[in-house]
């Protein structure tokens, strides 16, 4: 890891929002942060790369700082604010009341790096854990008190961990483990392949759009499709068309819309390289599966958490919606990280 030449850009709070919180009896947050950073960064398998790391910080400065991290779409906004209205990624976990609230903790969160798109070149968690150092440093940040990590976000906390440890607290994970599972590799390589194919045809959009689609397949799970989508398929204009069509049609262009293809090509080829090995890992480490998650396993998880040995917890939750239950069961994920963050560690101050 390397900082060479950086250039820090706090970014001003726009004009609009501050109009559309007072419109909406919304109190005006001081406490909000954005900025930019321009860094070299040694990547594990590209060497010495410049990137531009953008982030968010929310939250009182004297609060403790929680790292907080999604799947490869999520970015640096993780709920609307008064600074920001627009709604976030995260928007019924960040929110008063809830166990990251950003009234009463200092929440942290960046735009992976490559989710610009200007990085063509293999990507690595590691790269994403040696990035959010240097953005600590920068920020005077010496350590967390959490890192909480979604999907790709646990596996780039996993790095984090193992490779920062003194920086960080503790480390909640979810839908996530030490290795990508190869029947998920696989299902991943096929999606790149689609948009391989649309490129080629010059149909860069089209490649991506179907590559979504098939993702969303393997997000959620076949009782969910069962229950949201079982109606007779229709003929039109001469096809077949099945329930669950415009559903994912729909999915593919909204993604379409807002995210670089070559981004999503990096980001997808990053879950896949991604290893680390859970007995470097000696912070506590809670981990959370989802039964019927399979891009995840349960099986991973639990070979995850013999390796982490005494620092390890796993908690399992049962959902419909697979892969994606950290966004839907709010609830239940709230109380299992209330349970995480609150809990005492050698680590914590007296």
């Amino acid at each position: 890891m390397s900082l060479v030449d950086t250039a820090y850009r706090p970014e001003p709070t726009p004009d609009a929002a501050y109009v559309h919180a007072l419109a909406a009896d919304v109190p005006i947050a001081h406490d909000v942060t954005r900025g930019s950073l321009d860094v070299q960064l040694a990547t594990r398998h590209a060497g010495m790369r410049q990137v531009t790391l953008r982030y968010q910080l929310q939250g009182p400065a004297s609060a403790p700082v929680v790292f907080v991290a999604g799947g490869i779409s999520a970015h640096r906004h993780l709920a609307a604010n008064a600074a920001h209205a627009e709604a976030g990624w995260l928007e019924e976990l960040v929110a008063p009341g809830r166990t990251l609230d950003p009234a009463q903790l200092r929440l942290l969160a960046f735009d992976f790096v490559g989710a610009d798109g200007a990085l063509d070149a293999p990507i690595d968690t590691t790269d994403q854990a040696d990035a959010i150092a240097v953005l600590l440093d920068t920020l005077g940040i010496a350590h967390l008190h959490a890192f909480v990590g979604y999907s790709y976000g646990a596996l780039v906390g996993l790095q984090f961990a193992a490779r920062h440890a003194t920086r960080l607290q503790r480390l909640v994970a979810v839908s996530g483990a030490h290795r990508a599972h190869p029947y998920a590799a696989a299902w991943r390589a096929l999606q790149r392949q689609a948009v391989a194919l649309g490129q080629l045809q010059c149909a860069d959009a089209q490649g991506l759009s179907l590559a979504r689609q098939f993702a969303m397949l393997s997000y959620r799970t076949p009782e969910e499709f069962a229950e949201r989508f079982d109606a007779a398929p229709e003929v039109v204009n001469g096809r077949v068309r099945v329930a669950a069509e415009d559903y994912l049609d729909a999915a593919g262009a909204r993604y379409v819309s807002r995210t670089p293809v070559t981004a999503w090509l990096r980001l997808s080829e990053s879950i896949d390289l991604h290893r680390v090995d859970p007995r470097d890992i000696r912070v506590p480490t809670t981990v959370v599966a989802v039964e019927g998650d399979r891009l995840v396993p349960l099986a991973d998880a639990v070979t995850l958490l013999e390796g982490l040995g005494p620092n390890g917890q796993l908690r399992v939750l049962r959902s419909p919606y697979g892969h994606d239950a950290f966004l839907k069961e709010t609830d239940r994920i709230d109380a299992l990280l209330a349970t995480a963050l609150r809990a005492p560690t050698s680590g914590d101050p007296a």
